[in-house]
């Protein structure tokens, strides 16, 4: 067990305990479970913001009319350092979005933690919400690139927890993350009331790819399923072939394994 992040007591911030996720992986209901504990300072997908419409933009389909002039990774994550001066910080993100800047510098600014799903669940629900899109928006191969980089800068596999396991069991799943990221396990955050998600909605503008988030009462225990793929067009089965092994890479490595 790694000691908990807390800011010293000169202000100086400790590292951000950032979760890096793919999309469609349960990753912002448990950072909804996050924000319920009300012990840290919570930021959704804050590199995303200038990953899709900042300065220095990367994402493919970068939007002119969204461009948000002088937002950058650096201030976003000046932002969250300044946050976590006085207070513990907890950030949900994407890997693919810093890929860029993978210097053992830029990695000690995060406590590494990071959430996986199977791409036979990821692949057809993000095509459902998009459409077409291409492989660096899902990101499995960066997913997997920055754990292995994580763990040979640092010598120590960071804590893994797999969507499945965190549906089928969330009490067993969230404490076992706790004990890994060195914090307090506090069961009643598991559940909450329903309603508009307004914290995580800069990039849902619509609210559609949440309504399941906005709907729910917690993180509830449900029997496990298995994806199907086999009606989904070819561009997508060719993707699930090259993304399948990156993510049973992490899932050999993730916690209970």
């Amino acid at each position: 067990m790694t000691d908990a992040p807390t800011p010293d007591r000169d202000g100086t911030p400790d590292p951000i305990l950032v979760l890096w996720a793919t999309p469609r992986s349960t990753s912002t209901a448990f950072e909804w479970m996050m924000r319920m504990r009300g012990d840290f300072t919570c930021f959704h997908e804050p590199l995303g913001e200038p990953w899709h419409h900042g300065d220095d933009a990367q994402w493919p389909r970068a939007d002119a009319e969204r461009h948000q002039p002088g937002l950058t990774m650096a201030s976003v994550l000046a932002g969250m350092q300044e946050a976590a001066r006085t207070r513990p910080v907890f950030s949900k993100d994407m890997a693919f979005y810093v890929s860029h800047l993978w210097t053992p510098d830029y990695l000690d600014h995060f406590h590494h933690s990071f959430i996986i799903r199977h791409p036979a669940k990821v692949l057809p629900s993000y095509h459902s919400k998009m459409g077409d899109f291409e492989e660096i928006e899902i990101g499995f191969a960066e997913q997997r690139e920055l754990f292995d980089r994580v763990v040979a800068h640092t010598g120590s596999v960071p804590p893994i927890i797999d969507s499945d396991d965190l549906l089928e069991d969330p009490p067993a799943v969230v404490e076992a993350y706790c004990e890994a990221v060195g914090i307090e396990f506090l069961p009643d955050a598991l559940s909450w009331e329903p309603g508009q998600r307004d914290e995580v909605l800069w990039y849902d503008t619509t609210g559609v790819w949440h309504a399941a988030l906005k709907a729910s009462t917690g993180l509830h225990a449900q029997e496990r399923t298995y994806g199907d793929i086999s009606g989904e067009p070819d561009w997508i089965l060719e993707m699930y072939e090259r993304s399948l092994p990156h993510y049973e890479h992490l899932h050999r490595h993730r916690l209970g394994a």
